[in-house]
C-alpha cells in the first residue's frame, strides 16, 4: 500500500496572513518534571533516564487556517430550511471513498471553473463520476501556500459547477487553492463594481439549498494520477464547529 499526504504542515509561518497564523507552544521534557513534583513524585523515584515528557499547546489556530474540511454549517445555518450539520455531525462514510482529480491548472486567476470545464476534462480523459466519489480540483495554486499572496490569487469554483457535482452524487469535494470560491478580495471588488448581490461567495452558498462539504488548502495533487486511489479526509471531532483540520491522504491499495 502507498499513501500520499495531501495536507499542509501545521506550524507557525510569519508569511501567512494574520487571520491564518498558527501559534504552537512546544514544551520541553523537563517541564513535566515540575508537574510530577507538584503531584508528589520525588525526583529520586523517577525511572532511570526519565526527565519528563514533551508536551505542546496550540495557542492559536482557526479551524479554517490549514488543510481542513468545511461542514454545511459553515455556509449557512440551514439547508433547505433544515438545520445544517456541524463538523462533528457529518457522516464518516462521506469522508472515505474513491478519489478523482480534475485538472484545472490551465484556468487563469479570477476565472471561475464552470460545469463545462469539468465535463470537458472528464470527456477528454475518458473519466466518469460515480456517487460517493471524492472529487479533487487541481489548480496548481498550492505553490503559493505559505506566502502572503495565497488567499488573493487563483481560480475557484462557480456555483453552477459546485451544484452540478452535488447532483452527480458527490458529497465531498476539495481544492488546492486557499478557498473554494474565487479569492475573497476579488469577489468583493467585482460585487461592488457590478452592484451584483448574488456574486459574493456564490459557490459556498450552494450549501444553502444542497448539502455538501468541501476541503480547502490541499497540497501535492500533482503527485496523484487522475484516478485509481482512495481518499480519506477525517476531520477532528470538534463539537458544534463549522470546519475542522483534517489529515487528508490518498491511498493506493
Amino acid at each position: 500500500m502507498k499513501i500520499i499526504d495531501l495536507s499542509k504542515p501545521i506550524k507557525y509561518n510569519k508569511s501567512d496572513p494574520w487571520f491564518m497564523r498558527v501559534k504552537i507552544k512546544h514544551k520541553p521534557h523537563s517541564k513535566a518534571g515540575l508537574l510530577l513534583r507538584s503531584l508528589g513524585l520525588p525526583k529520586k523515584l523517577y525511572p532511570k533516564g526519565f526527565i519528563g515528557w514533551a508536551d505542546d499547546t496550540i495557542k492559536k489556530m482557526g479551524v479554517h487556517s490549514t488543510t481542513h474540511i468545511d461542514a454545511p454549517w459553515h455556509y449557512s445555518p440551514t439547508v433547505n430550511g433544515e438545520r445544517s450539520k456541524t463538523i462533528d455531525e457529518i457522516p464518516l462514510d462521506w469522508c472515505y471513498g474513491d478519489g478523482i482529480v480534475v485538472d484545472m491548472k490551465h484556468k487563469k486567476d479570477f476565472d471561475a471553473i464552470t460545469t463545462q470545464d469539468i465535463k470537458g476534462f472528464l470527456g477528454k480523459e475518458k473519466l466518469s463520476l460515480k456517487e460517493g466519489m471524492i472529487v479533487l480540483i487541481k489548480t496548481g495554486r498550492d505553490i503559493y501556500n505559505g506566502t502572503k499572496d495565497f488567499p488573493d490569487n487563483g481560480t475557484g469554483m462557480s456555483a453552477e459547477a459546485t451544484e452540478w457535482l452535488i447532483d452527480q452524487g458527490i458529497k465531498v469535494m476539495g481544492i488546492d487553492s486557499w478557498g473554494w470560491d474565487l479569492p475573497l478580495k476579488h469577489l468583493i471588488k467585482k460585487a461592488k463594481e457590478t452592484n451584483n448581490s448574488e456574486l459574493f461567495w456564490e459557490a459556498h452558498l450552494v450549501g444553502q439549498r444542497k448539502e455538501y462539504c468541501h476541503i480547502e488548502q490541499l497540497v501535492n495533487l500533482d503527485k496523484l494520477p487522475y484516478e485509481g486511489f482512495k481518499i480519506a479526509v477525517f476531520p477532528i471531532k470538534i463539537v458544534g464547529a463549522s470546519a475542522a483540520p483534517a489529515r487528508v491522504v490518498a491511498i493506493f491499495e
